[in-house]
């Protein structure tokens, strides 16, 4: 089997290599010029590129290493280094030098930089650096500054026959500094989140301090573009380009940071046609790109800019990366990394004079970059065991320098032999850093913090209310509808997330004054929310919450033209929500427009104005229940009430075995309840048990005797024409008389 996939593989490339050919030859004899022919000769590049870049990609992966180390290897081998040099008139076929077909491709490849780029900046997380604080700062800067030193002394003393232009030194030597100093975020990023390190202390100092050196990379990027641009070192040029880089990020970072969100929903809740925000994404990318082109900066670092902007969003930003990453992962990067590593020529090291100079580069790298991350741990108060863990993990070039040193070679700042050099220190530092980091995290112990941290994150990976990212409330002026508005806002204060309220019409009422009192009700609570977050969930404060009205309609109208616009859950209350025990025909209809879960809120009769809820939530272990649980746990934390956690069970007909391993599953739902009220900041919870009567009649006389004033419960939606939710659920909402809310998953 696997020898018949090899040669229908072979045959594939044989097929791409003899297409190719034909084409060339066809246009040297005068056929049909370059619009046919050219499209023939870039859609043979691009298929070899794909499938020799995903394939070697694979097997790197297989082994440990990063992906693009693989589609790095794909260029080297169909380049000059191996294909051209065994066949170099049937390469000059497929990979003609003519200038036209050389810009075809390497259009396509400066369009995916730019997006790999802007995936970049969308991963890169700001809150993370901003928590981490001064290590992260202190790492970063001498993982910068050292490397960049040794880098840039390192281009004073090479000779002149490896300069573009001897009299142009300082830009090469600006250009190898930058290419030492960057690590890359992805593959940082990787082996930290492999090696179940994102959570640990460490693991977080060394993502954020990567990420801070990739953001400052391409500052020094851009100005040295600017230098480059002027044609050697000037004041009044630098001053201008540093000047206009920083207005550029200012600017970006405030005022662009609050349209790129704007638009990004803007878009999302008004376009109907698929795929609207990714073309909105991919606009801002290129707007920025051609600012920063403007100012004399190269593109990269405005779409750069634009993805991080994007990722600071608040709302789809997950969903959107991952509509990008599949395009950009299976079509841009083997396609630019393929290209990257095509530009490169690794026969000169046959000349032992730049072979050794080539070694030369990869110590200097390595030991700079090592020494700089190594110092800025013991700086910081690291141990010797964590800063040798960070020296490790900042060694990983990769992606970074290569995007560098193609940057330069397009701009004539490095030479063939240069940049060979610069892939060929990228291709063994990153292949090195994967193993090494893995050897050094392993000598580390776990602290009782790391340990905290990664029970943490285990729970969030599971969690319901932690993955929110934009809520939706329906509702009327009724108390019901206040009350709804009330707790949604309380969660999204919690979480930090937007919040849209529709108005629900009401006979007799007035829109302005209707509309208004419901989003003042959600800013409230999500100001309640806001305030109560942070406190004793680990979690730094999120950002204060945006509450957007649209206009008022009937409610099914209402929920059908907004539920397909990226909302997680629905809390609905309106005036009449129950009848005769089962939801009220308005509910039903509304609900089955709305397709994810939905909080049903009941005001009740007996709901405190003031003050806190005392919250009664049954758990039963199912993911349902557990849902529910969040909800009512994110709630009291953030009303500083208490929360009854019940679970009822039936013990009498057990068998003593039976109940002893009973009792055993009943001791872990309560510890599992405990840890996710302990996540969600709530330490104020009674585990409370029912061993006798049915579920309903137990959550009722729990409920009184706890003088509690809401009840949460965590149910399925049953199939049907009505919202059916269940015999314990129906009968609870039949006979009680205070709040209720009726999550529906």
């Amino acid at each position: 089997m696997v020898r018949r996939v090899s040669s229908g593989l072979l045959g594939l490339v044989l097929a791409c290599v003899a297409s190719a050919a034909m084409a060339a030859q066809a246009k040297t004899s005068g056929g049909t010029g370059l619009g046919g022919t050219g499209e023939a000769i870039l859609v043979a590049q691009i298929v070899l590129l794909l499938l020799i870049g995903r394939g070697l990609g694979e097997v790197m992966q297989r082994f440990g290493q990063p992906a693009v180390i693989g589609q790095l290897l794909a260029g080297l081998i169909l380049g000059p280094s191996l294909f051209g040099w065994v066949m170099p008139h049937l390469h000059d076929l497929v990979f003609p030098k003519t200038p036209e077909q050389k810009n075809l491709i390497s259009g396509v490849a400066n369009m995916g930089v730019m997006m790999l780029l802007l995936l970049t900046g969308m991963e890169t997380d700001l809150k993370l650096v901003r928590k981490v604080g001064l290590p992260a700062i202190a790492i970063s800067l001498t993982g910068v500054a050292v490397p960049f030193i040794c880098g840039f002394a390192l281009g004073q003393v090479i000779p002149d026959s490896i300069l573009p232009v001897a009299q142009h030194r300082l830009i090469t030597s600006l250009f190898l500094g930058t290419a030492l100093s960057i690590s890359s975020i992805k593959i940082v990023a990787m082996v930290v989140r492999e090696m179940n390190f994102t959570r640990r202390n460490l693991g977080q100092i060394i993502v954020a301090s990567a990420i801070m050196e990739d953001t400052t990379g391409w500052i020094i990027v851009s100005i040295t573009l600017g230098i480059a641009g002027a044609g050697g070192f000037a004041l009044g040029s630098l001053a201008k380009t540093v000047i206009g880089t920083a207005v550029f990020l200012v600017l970006s970072y405030t005022v662009g940071r609050k349209l790129v969100f704007w638009l990004i929903r803007w878009v999302n809740d008004t376009f109907v046609s698929d795929y609207a925000v990714v073309t909105a994404i991919l606009i801002v990318m290129c707007l920025l790109a051609l600012v920063t082109q403007e100012m004399g900066v190269n593109t990269v670092l405005g779409a750069f800019v634009a993805g991080v902007l994007v990722g600071e969003s608040p709302i789809l930003s997950k969903h959107i990366e991952d509509q990008l990453r599949g395009f950009i992962t299976a079509f841009m990067m083997p396609i630019f990394f393929g290209l990257s590593g095509l530009s490169a020529d690794l026969t000169i090291l046959k000349d032992s004079h730049l072979a050794l100079l080539t070694f030369g580069l990869v110590a200097v790298a390595s030991v700079g970059k090592f020494a700089g991350a190594f110092a800025g741990g013991m700086v910081s108060r690291l141990s010797l065991r964590e800063s040798l863990a960070l020296g490790c993990a900042m060694n990983a070039r990769g992606s970074t320098e290569v995007i560098v040193a193609s940057i330069g070679l397009t701009m004539g700042a490095l030479t063939q032999n240069l940049y060979t050099m610069i892939v060929t220190m990228a291709v063994i530092t990153t292949m090195a850093m994967p193993p090494m980091l893995r050897w050094a995290l392993r000598r580390l112990p776990m602290g009782k913090e790391e340990k905290t941290r990664l029970e943490k994150e285990e729970l969030d990976a599971k969690g319901f209310v932690s993955k929110f990212e934009r809520l939706l409330i329906a509702a009327d002026e009724s108390a019901n509808g206040k009350l709804a508005s009330r707790l949604a806002g309380v969660i999204a204060g919690r979480r930090g997330i937007p919040v849209t309220v529709l108005p629900i019409k009401r006979a007799k009422s007035s829109t302005a004054v209707e509309t208004a009192a419901l989003t003042s009700v959600a800013t409230e609570g999500a100001k309640e929310g806001h305030q109560a977050s942070g406190n004793g969930d680990g979690d730094a404060k999120p950002e204060r919450v945006e509450v957007s009205a649209r206009p008022q309609e009937t409610a099914k109208a209402a929920i059908a033209r907004e539920a397909p616009k990226g909302y997680d859950i629905l809390f609905l209350g309106i005036e009449k929500m129950v009848s005769q025990g089962n939801f009220a025909p308005e509910v039903d209809r509304t609900a089955a427009d709305f397709q994810g879960p939905i909080a049903l809120v009941i005001g009740g009769e007996h709901l405190k104005k003031e003050g806190g809820f005392n919250v009664l939530v049954p758990v039963n272990g199912t993911d349902t229940a557990r849902r529910g649980a969040e909800i009512a746990f994110a709630i009291a934390a953030a009303q500083d009430g208490k929360t009854i956690a019940l679970h009822v069970a039936d013990r009498r007909a057990a068998p003593a075995r039976s109940r002893l391993r009973r009792r055993k599953t009943e001791r872990a739902l309560e510890d599992d309840v405990k840890a996710l009220a302990k996540r969600y900041g709530h330490e104020n919870i009674v585990n409370a048990m029912h061993t006798q009567g049915e579920p309903h009649e137990a959550i009722l006389a729990e409920a009184k005797e706890s003088q509690s004033d809401l009840i949460v419960l965590g149910t399925n939606r049953r199939v049907g024409d009505h919202l059916a939710v269940g015999q314990t659920a129906a009968r609870v909402m039949e006979k009680w008389k205070g709040a209720m809310i009726v999550v529906v998953i």
